[in-house]
Formats: structure tokens, sequence, C-alpha cells
């Protein structure tokens, strides 16, 4: 049989700029991950404590001016306010994907757009019949969104912690599936949970937006004079009763992506782009204080005194949980094994299905936009708000619990075909 071109193989080796992209990534993730997970104990601790009140009013402080409309808690600073950095760093890493990644590769791109859309579709879809199934109210519907999304920082630092010899090219696509998974979950929260909406300064956002992006073109890069029109059009968004993150994905859009000038500079470690510049200057904050930030104020949850037995007899619990951990799994692992046997594609030799299982259950692992949608969903507070807080650190620890037990043996494969490659394994087919 004919060798299989590279780019008919899933998990074939990196290109040149995903390889720069996954070293920088996975360094700055990682670190950002273990944050995350250090900010979410905190909170959990602290809420849990008997000083626990005082984390309630930590995060109720109100700061900002009223009457713009900007008169909010620390945690909803947190949310509105961080994240739309995170979601800024998203937008940027989108369009140079989509532009000069290996997303512009309509046949590379398939695989995890396929495996990005059932991994957001099934969980839905198992949510929503969980709730209807253990009897749930249409309002424990309005959360159908919520198991359908990866946390990136998170997957990366345990996969850092439990797979450090696997095949880069595993780590490449679960970056690349979180990209698209971005993507559709910024779409769920612009379209779905937006209860009303003000067209004038939403049309109004369009102006700042476009001088941002204008300013780049014209290389004007000072972070003083992008914070202007980049903090405008988020307060119009936020004005127009949209998710203000939003707003950090529309700017992470309008920066200037040429295809030629990525692949030129992909080549030159000493040559960067404007695009490449500016996700690195802001990968660090958004992963390293953004998003931990966030987890602190969204991760509190008190579950003693009754708060657990309370939780699991909430269908919207058992639903986030199925969602997560079987969902997201069974979506990523079915998607990707289908364009593999519906297509010329094939798994790329050295590598196994159980790889991609794991990987699978690895994007299961759902927290923080989780827990932003959970919030939009029920109400930052709410009891409902606090049983998704407990499914989703719970649904997210089963995931991960999943992907150690399968990738962890995987990893010691690896390490052992290092140390002796005479070790082989069977060539993978789809048939």
């Amino acid at each position: 049989m004919p060798a299989t071109d590279t780019s008919r193989r899933i998990f074939a080796r990196l290109s040149l700029p995903e390889g720069r992209f996954l070293a920088r990534a996975l360094r700055t993730e990682t670190v950002g991950g273990a944050l995350l997970l250090g900010a979410a104990l905190l909170a959990l601790i602290w809420s849990n404590s008997p000083w626990h009140e005082s984390y309630s009013a930590l995060r109720a402080v109100r700061i900002g001016p009223a009457g713009l409309h900007l008169d909010l808690s620390l945690g909803e600073w947190a949310a509105d306010g961080l994240l739309a950095i995170f979601f800024l760093v998203a937008g940027i890493e989108l369009k140079r994907e989509f532009i000069a990644g290996d997303l512009s590769d309509r046949a590379k791109a398939a695989v995890p757009i396929t495996a990005a859309v059932a991994g957001v579709a099934l969980p839905a879809a198992l949510y929503a019949g969980s709730v209807t199934f253990l009897g749930g109210d249409s309002d424990a519907l309005a959360g159908w969104a919520i198991p359908t999304a990866t946390d990136i920082a998170f997957a990366l630092a345990v996969l850092a912690v439990i797979g450090s010899n696997l095949p880069p090219a595993l780590r490449s696509f679960l970056l690349t599936l979180a990209v698209v998974d971005d993507l559709i979950a910024i779409t769920i929260i612009a379209v779905f949970y937006t209860s009303s909406l003000a067209w004038l300064p939403l049309l109004g956002a369009a102006v700042p937006i476009a001088v941002f992006g204008w300013m780049l073109r014209r290389r004007m890069t000072n972070p003083a004079l992008l914070a202007i029109p980049a903090v405008l059009a988020w307060g119009l968004v936020h004005a127009a009763g949209v998710h203000a993150t939003v707003a950090g994905v529309l700017l992470g859009l309008a920066v200037p992506v040429n295809r030629r000038e990525e692949l030129a500079a992909a080549g030159d470690d000493d040559r960067h782009t404007l695009a490449e510049t500016l996700e690195h200057a802001l990968r660090p904050f958004s992963a390293g204080v953004a998003v931990p930030v966030f987890a602190f104020f969204a991760a509190g949850v008190r579950f003693v005194g009754g708060g657990l037995e309370q939780t699991w007899r909430d269908p919207v619990a058992i639903g986030i949980v199925v969602g997560l951990t079987v969902g997201k799994a069974v979506g990523v692992f079915t998607a990707t094994w289908a364009v593999a046997r519906f297509t010329r594609a094939e798994l790329d030799e050295g590598l196994a299905w159980l790889d991609v299982l794991g990987l699978a259950f690895l994007s299961g692992l759902g927290f923080t936009v989780s827990l932003l949608i959970g919030e939009l969903a029920y109400g930052a507070g709410s009891d409902r708000d606090d049983h998704v807080k407990i499914a989703v650190l719970v649904g997210s620890l089963l995931a991960a619990v999943c992907a150690a037990i399968i990738l962890t043996r995987r990893d010691g494969y690896y390490r052992a075909l290092a140390e002796h490659p005479e070790i082989d394994e069977p060539r993978n087919d789809h048939r």
C-alpha cells in the first residue's frame, strides 16, 4: 500500500509554525493552569472555612461608576473584565490559526473542527436528555451549554503532569481543538445568553474596534494608546447587553495577520510578527492573572452543611457531570474516528487510538468557561449556580482521572520507546 500523504494523517508531524506556537503556549498555559488550580483550591478552602462570610463579602465588594452601568462587584469585574483579556488572546490565536496555521489547511483543519463541534453537540444533547429524564424544569435546560467548554490551561496543566513523553502532535491537537472550542463558546454566549440587546451601543462598538485595528496596521503599539479604543469597545459591548468577553474576541479578530509574514517568521526565531508579538505580550497576563483571578472568585462554593446533598438532587448537576465526563470524551473520540473511517485519513504511525481516547477525556476539563456560562444561565451566587460549580468541579475531576489512567500508561510506553527504540507497536489503521 502506498504511503499516505502527511496531510491525510491525523496527528502528523507538526508544521514549523505549529511547533513554535505549541512550545510557547505550553510554557505559559501550563504555568497558568497550575495558578488556576491553586486559585480554585484557595477559594474552595476559604469558602468552606469558619471565615467563609469574609470570602462572600470580598466577592460582593462593588466598585466602578454607577452612572455608566459599571458599578460591578469584584466577581463581576473578574468575569466581565479580566476574562475579556482571555478572549482577546483567543481571538488573536483564532485568526492566526485560520489564516496562517494548520486550520488554514482544510485537510488538517477537518479533524479538530469536526471533533470540537461533536465535543460541543453531544455534551449539550446528553445534558438536555439527562435533565429531561430526571424531571428538570424549563429553567434547568437553560444550562445546556455548561458542559460544552474545554479549559485549555487546566487541560495542559494536567497533561504536563501525566504525559511528558507523549508525542507533541497530541498536545497540538488539544490546543487546536480548544481554539475552535473557544470560538463556539463565545458564539454560544453571544447568541444564547444575551437577554436584552441595545443595538445603538453595539453598533457603536464597531468604531473603536475599527480604530484598534487601524492603529495596529499603522504599527502604533503603545499599550496606553491601544487601551483607549479597547476599553471603549468593551464598555459599549457591555452597555449593549452582550457579555463583555465578546468584545475581547472582536478586538482579537481585528488584529492584522498576514499569512506571508507569519510563515516567513516561523522559520526565524529572531523574527516576530505583529500578531505574534501582541499575543506573546498578553498571554502571560491572561493565563497567569486574568484566568486565576476569575477562578478564585468563581470557584468558591460552600459544600459543607448539606450543600453536596442538595447539589445531587438537582438534575442540572447530573447533566453537567454526564456531559463533561461522557459527552466530551465520546464526542471528540467518535468524531476523530469517523473522519479516519470515512475519509482517506489515517492515524499517524506510532500512535494508537487509546492516545486519542485519553485526549478526548482530557477535553472534558471544562472549568473557566463552564463556570462563566453557569453564572450567565442561573445568576452568580444563586443556589443553582452553586450546584453548577460543584458539578463542574466533580465532572472535570472525573474526566481528569479517566484521562490520567489512560495517558499515564501511554506515557510509559512512549518513554520506554525512547529508551529502547527496538520496541514497536502494530501500525494503526482506521479500518
